[in-house]
């Protein structure tokens, strides 16, 4: 077990798989673990890929009590571990509000990005905005921390079943359940930051390859945000996939291969 001792106070929980290969980085979605990419890490392993993945603040096994909260302090996390792994040239894939977060890392990391992946992400934009018409609202997303604490067990139950997709068995409704209902006090503010959270500028500037992946039966992040963040990127694609919210859960070896796919181009 790693931890990244952060210069906040705080500990951030890590794991590092070393192999030969250009390593990735996998940052899970809000109020989840690095629990959900454990597949995701077998099939990069298998591919001779070295792999990272944390938890993210108030989640998993890291602490819970952390006063900033930010998709920019998440993100310094990143890129404090992969400083403290000896990383020097990276990948990054964001699942979800982990796509904020990896956006954000790769502007801190610079040209240490060999390429991004986001992944039914919350980024550039997760809310309609000027010249942005996608997503929900603001308030669609502000109210969810009332509605959290008001009736956090039901409330979760429906994110999950959301959150895993048209057609999920009982148990994997049932486990990603688990991940929200275990995360810390907190994470609500991490969420709240969506609200208003614009990433378009720095999105644009990107040089390095970008995947775009998009479910288009999510529920949670509008497909549409996908298609527009391939675009928005100066070197981007767009993978839609017949998921939710989850592909990696949804369709492990269609979205593996995809993955590997990726990652061949940029080692090559």
């Amino acid at each position: 077990m790693a931890y990244l001792e952060t210069q906040d106070g705080g500990r951030v929980y890590y794991q590092h798989h070393r192999a030969e290969k250009l390593p990735i980085m996998l940052i899970h979605g809000w109020g989840m673990s690095l629990e959900y990419w454990t597949s995701t890490i077998e099939a990069l392993l298998a591919a001779g890929h070295g792999v990272l993945a944390l938890d993210q603040r108030g989640c998993g096994r890291s602490d819970r009590d952390f006063a900033d909260m930010s998709v920019s302090a998440i993100a310094s996390d990143v890129c404090g571990i992969l400083h403290q792994a000896g990383v020097d040239r990276i990948v990054l894939n964001g699942w979800s509000l982990g796509g904020a977060v990896a956006v954000e890392a790769a502007h801190q990391l610079g040209d240490r990005v060999a390429g991004l992946i986001s992944t039914c992400g919350a980024t550039p934009r997760y809310v309609q905005g000027e010249n942005f018409p996608h997503g929900g609202t603001a308030d669609d997303v502000l109210v969810i921390a009332d509605a959290i604490t008001a009736d956090r067990a039901n409330f979760f139950h429906g994110l999950a079943q959301g959150a895993s997709g048209e057609g999920a068995s009982d148990a994997m409704i049932a486990w990603v359940e688990r991940g929200f209902i275990a995360t810390g006090p907190r994470t609500s503010a991490t969420l709240m930051e969506l609200a208003h959270l614009d990433q378009r500028d720095i999105f644009a500037a990107f040089r390095f390859p970008i995947l775009s992946i998009g479910g288009n039966k999510d529920m949670i992040a509008d497909p549409a945000i996908a298609a527009y963040a391939a675009k928005a990127a100066q070197n981007g694609r767009l993978l839609m996939m017949d998921t939710g919210h989850s592909p990696q859960l949804e369709r492990p070896a269609e979205y593996h291969q995809a993955i590997l796919n990726f990652l061949a181009e940029l080692d090559g």
